[in-house]
């Protein structure tokens, strides 16, 4: 279902249940990394973290295309090491890169490194060799209307969510966040060929909804004002 609010289109995709929507949601970035490699030989895929997507990483690791020729990376990331329970790319590691994924090149946006100021400057250069713009990318939302690490109370959200912005990857700091953390610009999400929001449970559908409405400044609401095309969100109960 299409819907427009206040300059933000989305196009709505319920489902019953979680195991439902994960299935579908696997087809769809499946079916659009796909094309991409027809077309250009390669294909760019970011995902998120979170507890929501673990239901749908396992469902798209048995998809069986190319996955060799398909590279991932993430939207955004914890300053913490792959070891950590929070991070992210142990997240992709544990429940994406196995089955008939676990061929794809995955790149990480965290590494060691004296601070995250540092890290997101190495990495926006070392990400510029990624077969960019990006194919797809599935991004989460969290009850405050962030989304990817772009929280309402960043000290740098004006830089964050900078439509022209040339940097990759941007550090971030916010009391709400828990510890810094690295994120794609707004610039290298609205770029994307496909961008979809992954949301479960009511709580999240109220956010969501309320994220859209007159006066809203919502971070997810810069997404679906900055974009060229709807925005596809998935949710379920």
């Amino acid at each position: 279902m299409a819907r427009e609010q206040l300059g933000g289109a989305y196009n709505w995709h319920e489902f019953a249940g979680r195991q439902e929507l994960a299935i579908a949601l696997a087809g769809h970035v499946a079916g659009r990394l796909s094309k991409a490699i027809a077309e250009r030989g390669a294909a760019l895929l970011a995902v998120s973290g979170g507890t929501t997507p673990a239901k749908f990483f396992a469902a798209l690791s048995t998809v069986p295309i190319a996955w060799e020729k398909v590279t991932i990376t993430l939207v955004d990331e914890r300053f913490v090491p792959p070891s950590s329970p929070r991070s992210n790319a142990g997240l992709v590691a544990a429940n994406l890169l196995r089955n008939a994924s676990a061929a794809a090149n995955f790149v990480p946006l965290y590494h060691d490194a004296a601070s995250i100021e540092g890290a997101a400057v190495s990495d926006s250069e070392a990400l510029q060799v990624l077969p960019w713009p990006l194919d797809v990318v599935v991004l989460g939302m969290g009850t405050d209307g962030h989304t990817a690490s772009f929280f309402p109370d960043a000290d740098n959200l004006a830089r964050l969510l900078d439509p022209s912005s040339q940097r990759i990857v941007l550090p971030v700091h916010a009391a709400s966040a828990g510890e810094p953390r690295l994120t794609l610009s707004l610039a290298r999400i609205i770029n994307a060929a496909f961008i979809a929001l992954h949301i479960e449970g009511a709580e999240k559908r109220t956010a969501f909804e309320a994220a859209l409405g007159a006066g809203a400044r919502k971070p997810i609401r810069a997404v679906l004002d900055a974009t060229q095309k709807p925005v596809e969100v998935f949710w379920a109960p």
